[in-house]
């Protein structure tokens, strides 16, 4: 029985993999451009042009469908990584290695972890190596079965939630799960649950307000938590590397307001 699942779950993967027709990015940033301003640590969220990527898509309202981690030049890992490197969960090659130059042709965003020490941010590179050779477990159908359909009927309050369905095995590789649980290692914030709670009484403010961070458990989290998390800083290539509207060389056709002079 765990053969025909885990073949049919191949098939699934597989199937879930293929890219979509039609794909036209907007904004892509030029490998060496995007190369010069990637430091270890920054998580590469990823449109993505799969069949999958639309059901990502639908059920976390986000343009993101996929995260990796950079790691930079890893070679005293003695894993033999080379420089530009990302870690990522696959669904069907689980947890690899790959080169920057594998998203040149989709739309990417850089999120920084902000005041992330180099101590915990190479203990979150080396977490996400530690993690290397990870599989998701094709066994779980169902877990596959849910993106068959580009925009499940699913209420927004369980689209989230959705997404953690199935086995909750700790060590099946998602893409989001396993960059989570890398910053969690060193209790780098993400989107925390936000617990508000009373302090001591102020006699000019009244009440003060203590927030209390309570980590929520990484299989809830999405590409696009990277994105709107108030703790990592958004890092636009074209702009590091001095943009100047001056220096942009526009058609000679009209523009809406008016021609060009």
């Amino acid at each position: 029985m765990n053969r025909v699942t885990a073949a049919l779950g191949g098939l699934l993967a597989h199937y879930l993999t293929r890219p979509i027709r039609h794909y036209e990015p907007f904004a892509i940033s030029h490998p060496e451009r995007l190369a010069s301003v990637l430091e270890p640590g920054d998580v590469l969220l990823v449109e993505g042009n799969q069949r999958i990527s639309t059901a990502i898509k639908y059920l976390t309202q986000s343009t993101w469908s996929h995260a990796a981690i950079y790691v930079g030049d890893f070679q005293t890992s003695g894993r033999g990584l080379g420089s530009h490197v990302l870690i990522e969960a696959d669904l069907r090659n689980g947890v690899v290695a790959v080169p920057l130059t594998r998203y040149a042709d989709l739309n990417t965003r850089v999120c920084r972890p902000v005041g992330l020490t180099a101590k915990d941010c190479r203990r979150v590179c080396e977490y996400a190596i530690g993690r290397l050779g990870s599989t998701y477990d094709l066994n779980h159908v169902v877990d596959l079965a849910r993106y068959l359909l580009p925009v499940p009927p699913v209420p927004v309050y369980w689209r989230r939630r959705m997404l953690a369905l199935g086995s909750g095995d700790p060590t099946r590789a998602i893409c989001s799960t396993l960059i989570a649980q890398a910053f969690q290692s060193v209790r780098y914030p993400i989107l925390p649950h936000i617990e508000m709670q009373e302090a001591a009484r102020d006699n000019r403010l009244g009440y003060m307000v203590r927030e209390t961070l309570h980590i929520r458990h990484y299989g809830l989290f999405t590409p696009r938590d990277f994105d709107i998390s108030p703790y990592f800083r958004i890092i636009k290539p074209e702009v590091e590397a001095g943009f100047d509207y001056l220096s942009v060389r526009w058609a000679e056709e009209s523009v809406p307001g008016g021609a060009l002079s």
